[in-house]
C-alpha cells in the first residue's frame, strides 16, 4: 500500500500546484488526498506499528500511533465520498439553481458527520459501521460519477479532455465504493488491498493522458501558460529590436545622405547606384521589423459594446472580392452583443476568415456561427478547405511559425496575435481540423462579456 499512498499523494500535490485557484483542481486533489490517507492507514497498520512496537516497547507511543491510524482511516471512509460529489458538482456545474446550490455542499457533509458523531468507535476489525455508511457513501459515488459523465462539451478539444478524465477517474472511484463499502457490507472485509493492482494500472495511464491529451482541462492549462510566456518574452524581445534598428537604421541613412550628396557633387553614377541599394535594404529591414513589432506589441483594451452580428458585417464586407466562389453562411443572432474591444476583434475575425479563404483556392464553403455554453459565447468559423496535418496542428499557434512558406510578407504571427486578443479579453481560441475535412477556429468570449441587455434576452429566451 505503500505504492498507492505515494501515487495518491503525489497526483493530490500536483493538482493543487498545477491551479490552486480552480475549485474543481482542489477538490480532485482532495479525492486523491484522502484516498491516500486510507493507505496511509493501511501502511500504518500493517508495517509501521508492528515494527515500532519491536522496537520501542512504549504503550503510550503505540496507543498514539493507533489514534492516528483511526483518524486516518475514518477520514478516507467519509471524506473521500464527500470530496468527489463535490468534485462532480464543480465539474459539472449544470446543476441546481444558486439557492440550492449555496446549501447543498453543508447538507452533504451532514452524514458523514453523524456517523462520526453517533456510529461505533473504530476498530482495526470494523473501522466503520459499512453497512450503515454505505446507504450514503455508495449513492454520493454512483450520482457524482454519473453527473461527471453527464457533462456536455461542445469544443472538441474539451470532449477529448472529458472523455479521458473519465476514464482514468471515474473506474478506480467505482472500485472504491465496491470494495470499501459494498463487498465489507456483505461480510468481505480488507478487499481494500485490491487497490493496489487498480492504481498499478490507473496511475500510468493517468500519466499517459495527462501529458498526452489532457486531465481536467490541465494540459490546455500548461499549454496555454507556455504560449503566454512565449507571447510577452517575444513582445518584450521585439520592442527592444524595433527601437534598436530604427536608431542605427536612422543613423545608417544620415550617413548614406551625405555620402549621396558627395557622389552627386563629384558625379559618381556607379557610386550612387551602390548607395541607393543600401539604402532600400535599410528601409526594407525597417519596415520588417515595423510590421513584426505592429503583430506583437501590448495593445490596450478598448472596449464597448458591440453587437456581434454587426461586426461580422463589417468584416465580411471588405472580403467580398476574395469571397467569390466561397458559400458564405452567417448563422448569428442579432440580440448578442458583447463588451470588446472592437478594433482588436476586428483584425483577429479578419485574420482568421483570410486563412480560411487562403485554404480555399478553388472554392468552398464558410460558416460562422455562434452558441452559447454555461461559461462562454463561443463563434465558430468553419471552413471546408485542405484543413491542417495532425503534426501542425499543436504548432498553428506557435509565434513565427507558418505553413504559407511561399508567403514573403507573412511572419507567422497572425494566429499568435489573434490568441492573443483573445487572452486579454479572458477568452480562448481552439483550432480543431481534419486533412481533407477543413478547419473549424472556436473563439471563446467569456459570458460577462454579453451586455446588458443580451443578457436580459437570453434569460426571457430560457
Amino acid at each position: 500500500m505503500l505504492f498507492v499512498l505515494i501515487a495518491l499523494w503525489i497526483i493530490a500535490l500536483l493538482l493543487i500546484i498545477i491551479d490552486p485557484r480552480s475549485s474543481t483542481m482542489r477538490w480532485m486533489s482532495a479525492v486523491s488526498f484522502t484516498g491516500g490517507i486510507g493507505a496511509l492507514a493501511a501502511v500504518m497498520s500493517n508495517d509501521f506499528i508492528p515494527y515500532i512496537k519491536e522496537i520501542i516497547p512504549n504503550p503510550a507511543i503505540h496507543d498514539f500511533l493507533f489514534q492516528i491510524q483511526a483518524a486516518s482511516s475514518q477520514l478516507s471512509y467519509y471524506g473521500l465520498p464527500y470530496s468527489f460529489a463535490m468534485l462532480a458538482l464543480e465539474y459539472n456545474r449544470s446543476w441546481p439553481r444558486p439557492r440550492i446550490r449555496r446549501w447543498l455542499p453543508a447538507l452533504l457533509l451532514l452524514p458523514p458527520i453523524a456517523c462520526v458523531l453517533f456510529t461505533p468507535a473504530y476498530t482495526e476489525e470494523i473501522p466503520i459501521s459499512f453497512p450503515l455508511v454505505a446507504t450514503w457513501a455508495v449513492p454520493y459515488i454512483l450520482l457524482a460519477a454519473v453527473h461527471i459523465m453527464m457533462k456536455r462539451e461542445r469544443l472538441p478539444a474539451m470532449q477529448r479532455t472529458h472523455l479521458y478524465t473519465c476514464l482514468t477517474l471515474l473506474p478506480p472511484i467505482v472500485c472504491f465504493a465496491v470494495l470499501n463499502y459494498i463487498m465489507p457490507s456483505l461480510g468481505f472485509y480488507r478487499m481494500w488491498i485490491y487497490h493496489q493492482w487498480i492504481l498499478a494500472f490507473v496511475v500510468p495511464f493517468f500519466i499517459y493522458t495527462f501529458f498526452k491529451y489532457g486531465f481536467l482541462g490541465m494540459r490546455l492549462l500548461i499549454e496555454r501558460r507556455k504560449l503566454d510566456s512565449t507571447l510577452r518574452a517575444i513582445t518584450s524581445g521585439t520592442a527592444i529590436l524595433n527601437h534598436a534598428i530604427k536608431n542605427d537604421v536612422g543613423k545608417m541613412r544620415l550617413f548614406l545622405d551625405k555620402m549621396k550628396q558627395y557622389a552627386e557633387e563629384t558625379n559618381q553614377t556607379e557610386l550612387l547606384e551602390d548607395l541607393q541599394v543600401v539604402n532600400s535594404a535599410a528601409i526594407h529591414i525597417r519596415e520588417m521589423i515595423s510590421r513584426v513589432h505592429e503583430q506583437t506589441q501590448e495593445l490596450p483594451l478598448r472596449e464597448s459594446d458591440v453587437r456581434l452580428s454587426s461586426l461580422l458585417e463589417d468584416v465580411i464586407k471588405p472580403l467580398q472580392p476574395q469571397l467569390d466562389g466561397i458559400a458564405l453562411q452567417l448563422s448569428v443572432p442579432d440580440n448578442i452583443s458583447l463588451h470588446i474591444d472592437r478594433l482588436q476583434v476586428t483584425e483577429t475575425l479578419t485574420n482568421i476568415i483570410m486563412n480560411a479563404i487562403e485554404a480555399m483556392p478553388s472554392g468552398g464553403s464558410l460558416q460562422i456561427r455562434t452558441f452559447m455554453t454555461k461559461k462562454h459565447v463561443v463563434l465558430e468559423i468553419r471552413d471546408s478547405g485542405a484543413g491542417i496535418e495532425k503534426g501542425a496542428l499543436p504548432l498553428v499557434l506557435e509565434p513565427f511559425y507558418t505553413t504559407k512558406s511561399g508567403s514573403h510578407n507573412n511572419f507567422g504571427l497572425g494566429l499568435a496575435y489573434c490568441y492573443s486578443v483573445m487572452k486579454k479579453h479572458g477568452g480562448s481560441l481552439e483550432i480543431n481540423s481534419e486533412p481533407g475535412k477543413g478547419t473549424s477556429v472556436f473563439l471563446s468570449f467569456p459570458a460577462k462579456a454579453l451586455t446588458k441587455a443580451s443578457k436580459e434576452v437570453l434569460h426571457e429566451q430560457d
